[in-house]
């Protein structure tokens, strides 16, 4: 140790001593712990806590992915997530626009995003569900775009509703008994995913109709004209 510096550690007292090794052991022990929640919020453009002790398994889980995929999208890059996104929800049939609110509220579509709790990709998911899913590559936007479908597909078969299903894709569906469950997150984010699929779903159209000049409609001709757009009405009112 340099000479000034042993002067300057000699000139404290004993117990401004103490609290200096103290806070340089504090220091030492959590390392590993804010290094990994540094890398996390550096490489998944997210916020973390540095001192953060959660969900630390997760999160390695989540830079060890990060560090096999990249050379793969480095050579190969990413398809775009919006063209990706519509054609897996055709192929789930799920509702028109809602994985694409789910992944906006998620990550924004970002491919790399790493959430502070070690959540992936675009459809955030985590790594336990990942290999539950199949999914190899979290970091593959095909695969976890893919992996975000069959999740909320399964959530929409279990609880037929739009709402809850979502809640069940934040919180687990273990935790949706019937309602939005009040966990200080979820509702919240419920609204979000609402919020968003109201603008991105299309609009229902009303069909054309179809008369002869000179021809008035019948009462059943006018019931008959205007029933699928009601029906479509009563749809968009139970998904909001």
């Amino acid at each position: 140790m340099p000479r000034p510096l042993v002067r300057t550690w000699r000139s404290l007292g004993r117990r401004a001593r103490f609290k200096v090794k103290v806070a340089a052991a504090i220091v030492l022990l959590t390392s590993p712990v804010w290094t990994l929640n540094l890398v996390v919020a550096f490489l998944g453009h997210s916020v973390v806590f540095p001192l953060s002790p959660y969900f630390l398994r997760q999160k390695l889980s989540a830079v060890i992915s990060y560090v096999r995929h990249r050379p793969t999208c480095l050579a190969q890059g990413h398809p775009n997530t919006d063209v990706l996104v519509k054609r897996v929800e055709a192929r789930h049939n799920l509702p028109r626009g809602l994985l694409a609110a789910v992944i906006q509220v998620e990550s924004r579509g970002l491919p790399h995003r790493i959430s502070y709790a070690g959540a992936m990709g675009p459809g955030q998911l985590m790594p336990d569900t990942a290999r539950e899913l199949g999914v190899n590559d979290p970091f593959d936007t095909t695969e976890n775009v893919k992996g975000a479908a069959t999740l909320l597909s399964a959530h929409l078969a279990r609880f037929h509703n739009v709402r809850l299903a979502v809640a069940a894709y934040n919180a687990g569906p273990g935790a949706v008994h019937g309602r939005i469950p009040n966990n200080g997150q979820t509702p919240a984010y419920v609204a979000k995913v609402m919020h968003a699929y109201a603008a991105l779903r299309p609009a229902p159209s009303s069909p054309a109709r179809h008369r002869s000049p000179g021809r008035r409609a019948t009462p059943k001709q006018t019931v008959s004209a205007r029933g699928p757009a009601l029906a479509s009405s009563a749809l968009a009112d139970d998904t909001q």
